[in-house]
């Protein structure tokens, strides 16, 4: 068992097994002391009597220059990662197979190289030549990016204290191993030394580390959930393949807004950055039409305008079909049972589909009321008006809740040729006066008013 107390010098610090008058190591007289150990525990298991050095303490009103940021000259790059890239952070990028992750990270390698940061690109996946192809394909093989293929941990790091980069980009953190754990490269060993190691390392010199990393059937980053919390920035990279879309989403940032977005398109070129949104979610919808409802959502810090799909038809099996894409098949389900319970509408024997166009993902209870509509737009076989734009949440009561941030909302809608809007009742509109607003209180009102039902 650990010792219950030690005798430490308080001239030198020198630590002593027993108490006497004189100290052997810096020859003071009554200069030792008993103290208690720092933990109690089994010797070797615990911290045991040894102290460390005393940390500086500040307090809260202490004043500290924001850290500078590096931009990249990719706007939507730039707005996710809070404003730009910071020193000394740690960025997680993760995403499907063939999303485009080595594409947009190649693209922001050779922006950052062009600002003037020194620049890394260690490839564990792909041999250097690849890469090279990869670059001409994207016309930046004359960049000032620093390339490497190697998988040994060791190595990395022994040539990242040598060279002192600003910027490294490891693709991917699953094909890094180290020669202290005796596990596969990709394991939850492997990948939870290799994440440490690397945030460490930049950390102690100053150094950006952009890491990649696979994900799951799920779409969850794979790997153990500490190498989350270990960095400071996690990026999702999202996009369905049938779409051209690519959506960089934030969901978690020390720096910035999580949740925060960035939309670029998938060109022969490359990732090209999408300005507005909007306009491009849009850009495919046609004349109006039964089950086509316009919502207007709020990612991160920008107002985004996206189109609502649904379909509800007669369906040929004992257990009606429900199946969405791009929202909560969990919440879909309660806004079927609040029309059913509150409105009398029912909708057994129905199968329905809901999709967001465009591959967004939508979370925001926000959307509630536009789903709504679609659903009762699609079952009645009713168009909506193709100039109007519907936004709300919807209690279990059957009551419109107002949302945060229904001006900005508003104001995009007004920006791209909207002339009216559905809202709940009580929600600040602000300066919105070239739109026509129609607030509803609750689901029951909006059904009557809207589809002549109630």
């Amino acid at each position: 068992m650990a010792k219950s107390s030690t005798f430490t010098c308080s001239a030198c610090g020198a630590v002593h097994n027993r108490w006497s008058g004189r100290c052997d190591a810096c020859g003071e007289w009554n200069t030792i002391v008993e103290e208690a150990p720092l933990s109690t525990g089994p010797k070797g298991k615990t911290l045991g009597g040894k102290r460390g050095a005393q940390l500086t303490l500040t307090d809260l009103s202490t004043e500290e220059a924001p850290p500078p940021r590096t931009l990249s000259g990719i706007g939507e790059l730039d707005r996710v990662l809070g404003g730009g890239l910071v020193p000394s952070s740690a960025v997680l990028v993760g995403g499907d197979p063939g999303i485009g992750k080595s594409t947009l990270l190649l693209q922001a390698a050779a922006r950052f190289a062009g600002a003037g940061l020194k620049t890394f690109y260690v490839s564990g996946e792909e041999a250097s030549a690849q890469v090279r192809m990869r670059a001409q394909r994207l016309g930046l093989e004359n960049a000032p990016v620093k390339l490497a293929a190697a998988t040994s941990l060791r190595d990395i790091l022994t040539t990242l204290e040598a060279e002192k980069p600003d910027l490294v980009i490891i693709d991917s953190i699953q094909t890094m191993w180290s020669d202290t754990v005796e596990a596969a490269p990709g394991s939850v060993s492997q990948v939870r030394a290799a994440a440490h190691e690397l945030t460490t390392f930049a950390k102690r010199f100053g150094t950006s580390v952009i890491l990649v990393g696979h994900v799951t059937k799920d779409g969850q980053i794979a790997g153990p959930r500490v190498v989350e919390h270990m960095v400071d920035c996690v990026l999702y990279f999202e996009g369905e393949r049938g779409h051209q879309f690519r959506i960089l989403r934030s969901v978690k940032n020390r720096f910035g807004p999580a949740d925060e977005i960035g939309v670029f398109e998938m060109t022969g070129g490359g990732l090209a950055e999408v300005a507005n949104p909007s306009e491009l979610f849009l850009s495919g919808r046609g004349a109006p039409s039964p089950g086509s409802v316009v919502f207007s959502g709020i990612e991160g810090t920008r107002p985004v305008l996206v189109e609502m799909q649904a379909l509800v038809a007669p369906t040929p099996h004992a257990q009606p079909r429900r199946a969405v894409v791009g929202w909560d098949g969990a919440r879909l389900a309660m806004i079927l049972a609040v029309l059913e319970a509150r409105c009398g509408i029912p909708f057994a024997g129905l199968d329905v589909y809901l999709n967001v166009a465009g591959g967004l993902r939508i979370s925001e209870p926000a959307a509630d009321l536009a789903v709504a509509a679609a659903l009762l737009s699609a079952r009645e076989d009713t168009a909506l008006p193709a100039e109007t734009v519907i936004f709300g949440e919807i209690s279990l009561s059957g009551a419109l809740r107002p949302v945060g941030q229904s001006e900005n909302r508003l104001k995009e809608a007004q920006n791209l040729g909207f002339t009216s809007a559905i809202i709940p009742s009580g929600g600040k509109t602000g300066g919105t006066s070239g739109l026509s607003l129609t607030r509803m209180g609750d689901l029951t009102a909006f059904v009557g008013d809207i589809f002549g039902a109630g």
